[in-house]
């Protein structure tokens, strides 16, 4: 996979070098550019916003200099070509087997372009599994008030465009958004992570929030860790998981365990575990 961010602060990009993000740099699962808008501006200054008609607050980011910026990076032409790459922070020892991606088949292969902003459809765990079997994504870190709306519409010709938040709430910039997505994502692609099990069983990927984790000692504290765990029970232990993220999520995201009832995803023990009445 390649990911492609353009952004005024290149140097906010530096944690994609660092850990598992780093690692799969340095194994040529993922390639990573980072782009400086200001390479396209054409005036002293260098600058990338402008008042907004209509009045208000704050600055708009200039299609001007953002239209230049997205053909050259979808077409790796102009300033695009020499961006930023960015390799490993920490040389890693490599693996012997790194797995060669899907190929795509037959559908639209061109590149999704990623606008984060609190106007956008809300990020989930499934955006993450969708985009992860791309070759390829196009992050646009806005910043002050935003991007010329213009700039999206006309990229709709050479991008999948996806506006995408990640919670109610507004950050200075996209930058921030840009590494989270970018974990959430990257993670999921085969080899990234050292067991595949690793993810399959996180957080919302059945729709439930994932449980609680135990290590050695076995007592902390006067604390022991549930003796189910210690049984050697496979079907025990998957069991008391299940049940033990049920009752958390029902605690902490309820609408959640509501979505599972209506779609029909809770069996006759998970009620009962939620109800209080499971033996």
């Amino acid at each position: 996979m390649r990911l492609d961010v353009i952004t005024i602060f290149p140097e906010y990009l530096d944690p994609l070098r660092h850990a598992l993000l780093g690692r799969a740099i340095e194994r040529g699962i993922l390639d990573v550019a980072v782009h400086d808008l200001r390479s396209w501006t054409h005036d002293v200054h260098k600058a990338v916003d402008d008042t907004p008609y209509g009045g208000g607050p704050g600055m708009v980011m200039k299609p001007t200099v953002w239209g230049p910026a997205l053909d050259d990076v979808a077409a790796l032409t102009g300033p695009a070509a020499d961006g930023l790459r960015l390799d490993s922070a920490h040389p890693h020892v490599a693996a012997d087997d790194v797995p060669e991606p899907d190929a795509p088949g037959g559908r639209d292969d061109r590149p999704v372009l990623v606008v984060p902003t609190p106007a956008g459809r809300p990020f989930t765990q499934a955006t993450a599994e969708r985009w992860a079997t791309e070759e390829r994504l196009v992050f646009a870190c806005g910043r002050y008030e935003g991007i010329d709306q213009r700039v999206f519409e006309d990229a709709g010709e050479r991008y999948r465009v996806e506006e995408v938040s990640l919670g109610d709430y507004v950050l200075i910039g996209g930058e921030v958004a840009v590494l989270v997505m970018a974990e959430a994502v990257v993670r999921l692609i085969p080899g990234v992570l050292g067991n595949r099990r690793s993810h399959e069983e996180d957080s919302f990927q059945d729709g439930l929030l994932e449980g609680p984790s135990y290590t050695k000692p076995r007592v902390w504290r006067d604390r022991e860790v549930p003796a189910v765990l210690l049984s050697g029970d496979h079907a025990k232990v998957d069991r008391w998981r299940r049940d033990q993220a049920l009752l958390r999520t029902a605690a902490v995201r309820p609408e959640l365990v509501e979505a599972l009832e209506h779609d029909g995803r809770l069996d006759g023990h998970d009620r009962s575990v939620l109800e209080g009445t499971a033996e």
